[in-house]
């Protein structure tokens, strides 16, 4: 027996794959049973309808065919629709609905990307009116998309989002726009008619889209700025779909590059307009639509990745134990028999690496959903005090600049002991919802191109190992699972709603803010006490990794090169970008431990989880310190590049406590190789269903 076997013969060990019941503790749904239903309903067309589709061969053409067009009836059968919508425009969800959307986008990826990708793309035709839409156009168009109740007798719309160009490096500056509004005709005490041209690029839905709302920019002296706008086939003009994008992912949507040139009324511009001296000025250009839909949008692609990582784990582990049956050497009852390649350790490790990465991105993904269900009632209060109030502009930022001292008043105050903190002041910031909303925005903005850019990017090359964990049947079109389509899925995941590029962009400019920081601070503080209590769960070489990126990143803020240049620069991309990859390998395990300690803590009220809890949790302990050990040894590669990196030679005093901070983070993987052993022993003997429960 192993050192980690004879060490830990007494050590509960999880017996069987987590289920429901676990993950909607870990999850934060367990209470939810609106959610608990969209998750069974997701499931049974995942399975069920996707699965056959993919399994017939759906995938082998690029047309939108008769086939592929079950997806959406499936959809509007078991509700899935009406997800997105309201209460009163046809929906059954009352309040934000990012986690719902997202458990939909995790269960159809469980399949297949494309037709998660289907559902997703209408929510995203519909995500600029519904954010930023006029009241009569947000209910009217809400409404066309929710299917009929019995005895309606209407069709179902469709939308598809066109925003980027046929541009050379299309989607790489979605400030660049080629679609142009020109005014046609304006008649006295009428509505002006707007004659709209676009062409659209990679347009997903476009197939059989009846609407759609296209960013476009002014070629009138009449009209200021750009605008998005909702173009309808029956518009007069041209609506034509354009050529079918070849793509050799995601087949179970619809793509193409269409040409729109219609006379729209300006009632359809998105949020509405003024008239100012005879000039049309949008109350929104398209960049403000864009930031607000794009930061709910990018969290469910971000799931879809991991989604995939998560789904390979039972194909993986069949195929390992049953890799030698049916050979002369291998009879029943034997290990070779019964254990496969399992029998070794290098399949059972690699494995662990694709499960814990799998754990932590699925932990950073549902994370930040659930921060942007927290975030959108604030966000609309907060616009509207600000509304209200006729703060905006420059007038707003120099608010928010005010308030910062505010917002980190509280957070100092959040973490003091009750019987130490002034309450009357806490419960006045607490209950201030401009100060708040700094707290959670400033949140917001690292969560959710981080999740893109970590679970989509690193998702990716983690899925590619999950298919080398098949052999040769990893890229075949039978592989169970569809592994292979996974894998080629996911890099076009990573490119959806902005490339790697555009996300650390973003993180470098939004991960200096000082009230994420001082969160972030915080953070690392909590974990050695997680530490403290929980000794195998890894916080602690993540809280040491964290300390080394927060003096790396002051380092680099008052630092230059040798030829005397900044090296904080955010268009310094060498430095930024590496330091934004730094950041998100931090915070998804992070995430992954604090979803470990919510089901130790909730999982004893739940009578199916608490007869085996110690050994998820045990397991989930493992499998969390072997990603934190990961993150901080790639945190650490990553500083020392940049600290050393760009120096001939660095003070004493930096060379030391940089040297210092490094040491104590790599003493604190002592055990992450250990834990790693656990989790493979546990991987080895976990029981699994006899077959898939989709077909290949």
């Amino acid at each position: 027996m192993s050192a980690a076997g004879s060490e830990n013969s007494n050590r509960e060990m999880m017996s069987t794959l987590p289920g429901d019941d676990v993950r909607q503790i870990m999850w934060r749904f367990s209470e939810r049973y609106d959610l608990q239903m969209v998750v069974q309903s997701a499931r049974s067309v995942a399975r069920g309808v996707v699965a056959r589709l993919v399994a017939d061969g759906a995938r082998n053409n690029h047309e939108w065919t008769d086939g592929k067009a079950q997806l959406l009836e499936a959809f509007d059968q078991v509700g899935l629709t009406t997800v997105f919508m309201d209460p009163e425009d046809g929906g059954f969800i009352e309040g934000p609905k990012n986690l719902a959307l997202s458990l939909v986008a995790y269960e159809l990826s469980w399949v297949d990307g494309g037709a998660a990708t289907c559902s997703l793309a209408s929510n995203l035709a519909l995500s600029p009116i519904h954010e930023k839409g006029t009241d009569e156009q947000r209910h009217k168009y809400m409404q066309l998309c929710a299917p009929p109740l019995p005895g309606e007798d209407r069709k179902v719309w469709r939308g598809a989002f066109a925003l980027t160009e046929p541009l050379p490096y299309v989607g790489v500056d979605t400030g660049i726009l080629s679609g142009k509004m020109r005014i046609v005709e304006w008649e006295d005490g009428k509505e002006p008619i707007l004659h709209v041209e676009k062409r659209g690029r990679f347009i997903t839905n476009m197939g059989f889209a009846n609407f759609v709302t296209a960013a476009v920019d002014s070629d009138d002296e009449k009209i200021k700025g750009s605008c998005m706008i909702i173009l309808e086939e029956g518009d007069p003009g041209t609506y034509d779909r354009g050529a079918t994008t070849l793509k050799l992912v995601h087949q179970l949507s619809s793509t193409s590059d269409p040409i729109l040139s219609l006379m729209v009324p300006a009632s359809r511009i998105i949020g509405g307009y003024t008239v100012k001296d005879g000039v049309i000025i949008p109350n929104l250009n398209h960049s403000e639509i864009i930031e607000s839909v794009f930061r709910r949008t990018r969290v469910p692609v971000a799931i879809m990745t991991s989604a995939k990582l998560m789904s390979a784990i039972e194909p993986v582990i069949r195929y390992q134990r049953t890799r030698f049956r049916g050979g002369s050497a291998s009879s029943p009852g034997t290990p070779r028999y019964e254990q496969g390649l399992q029998q070794k350790d290098d399949a059972l490790q690699r494995l662990i690496d694709v499960w814990a990465t799998g754990e932590a991105g699925t932990s950073f993904g549902f994370a930040a959903i659930r921060l942007l269900d927290t975030f959108d009632p604030l966000e609309r209060k907060a616009q509207k005090l600000l509304a209200d109030k006729g703060i905006s502009g420059r007038s707003q930022l120099k608010l928010f600049k005010e308030l910062e001292k505010s917002a980190l008043e509280y957070l100092t105050l959040a973490n003091l002991p009750e019987s130490e903190r002034d309450a009357a002041r806490f419960a006045e910031l607490e209950s201030d919802t401009l100060v708040q909303f700094m707290i959670t925005d400033s949140l917001a903005n690292i969560y959710c191109p981080g999740t893109k850019l970590w679970n989509t990017g690193f998702g990716a090359t983690m899925m590619r190992e999950a298919v080398s964990l098949m052999g040769g049947y990893g890229i075949t079109e039978d592989c169970p699972g569809f592994l292979c389509q996974k894998w080629s899925d996911a890099q076009l995941e990573a490119t959806y709603e902005g490339p790697e590029a555009v996300q650390r962009r973003h993180l470098s400019i939004t991960m200096t803010n000082e009230i994420f920081l001082a969160q972030f601070r915080q953070w690392s503080k909590d974990l050695q006490k997680i530490a403290e209590q929980r000794p195998e769960s890894g916080a602690s070489a993540l809280a040491s990794g964290m300390e080394l990126w927060l003096w790396t990143l002051d380092f680099l803020l008052k630092s230059k090169d040798a030829d005397g240049k900044a090296l904080y620069h955010p268009q310094r991309h060498g430095v930024v970008f590496p330091m934004a990859d730094a950041l998100c390998w931090l915070l998804a395990p992070r995430e992954q431990i604090l979803d470990m300690i919510e089901l130790e803590e909730k999982g004893p009220e739940n009578p199916v989880v608490a007869s085996g809890l110690q050994g998820f949790v045990n397991f989930f302990s493992d499998l969390g310190y072997v990603q934190s050990a990961r993150a901080a040894g790639e945190a650490g590669r990553i500083c020392a590049e940049l600290v050393y990196g760009y120096q001939n030679q660095l003070g004493k005093d930096a060379d030391e406590a940089f040297a210092s901070l490094r040491h104590n983070l790599d003493r604190n993987l002592g055990g992450a190789r250990l834990a790693k052993d656990r989790a493979s022993q546990v991987a080895g003997k976990v029981m699994i269903p006899e077959a898939l429960d989709y077909p290949m």
